[in-house]
């Protein structure tokens, strides 16, 4: 009997691992966006809109066994598979000034609407 082994480029693992946070972001009650371009030019792996306007914010790292050790503490830690993922630690909630915030938020709601319009 053949065991068949199916492996993951390198894009493929990380896109994945993104697909999995998004999948938890959703089961949390946000509404996630992958690739999101921020209105100061840096770019989001995962940003998710919750249901009272918060506003989540992932950098997503992906590896076979990726070393948690050489993360910082401070920020929160999610690890996610193709299927799901879990929060194992929360991470702190950083308030935005209203007028960041309001500038993010019609930022993540133009881009979701652009890409439904695009499907």
């Amino acid at each position: 009997m053949e065991t068949l082994v199916l492996s993951l480029s390198r894009p493929q693992t990380t896109d994945a691992v993104t697909r999995g946070a998004g999948r938890l972001m959703i089961a949390l009650g946000y509404a996630p966006l992958l690739e999101v371009t921020l209105p100061n030019g840096r770019r989001a792996d995962l940003m998710a809109l919750g249901p009272r306007g918060q506003i989540a914010i992932a950098e997503v790292k992906s590896s076979l066994e990726f070393p948690r050790e050489i993360l910082p503490e401070t920020p929160g830690l999610i690890v996610a598979d193709g299927f799901g993922g879990a929060v194992l630690r929360e991470a702190p909630v950083a308030p935005l000034v209203g007028a960041r915030r309001k500038a993010l938020t019609l930022a993540f709601a133009r881009l979701a609407a652009l890409r439904a319009t695009l499907v």
